[in-house]
């Protein structure tokens, strides 16, 4: 289980932010619905291709200053 909630409010923020960094992933790479935050990280995982700790932490980074536009 993931050690992360990312909740439907947060997620268009976290997903703009996602979009900007990794330009190559599509809206099918960043499906997500509240409570398959495990998913979520290992798809992204394979599509930037690093692995699942750098994924949690740049995601835990997006949700800190959720309206930063920076990640």
């Amino acid at each position: 289980m993931a050690s992360i909630n990312i909740s439907n409010k947060d997620w268009p923020r976290v997903k703009i932010k996602l979009k900007r960094k990794y330009n190559h992933l599509t809206d099918e790479d960043l499906q997500y619905n509240e409570g398959q935050e495990d998913k979520l990280i290992n798809t992204l995982a394979e599509r930037v291709n690093r692995n699942t700790e750098y994924v949690l932490f740049t995601l835990k980074k997006a949700l800190v200053n959720i309206d930063n536009n920076r990640l």
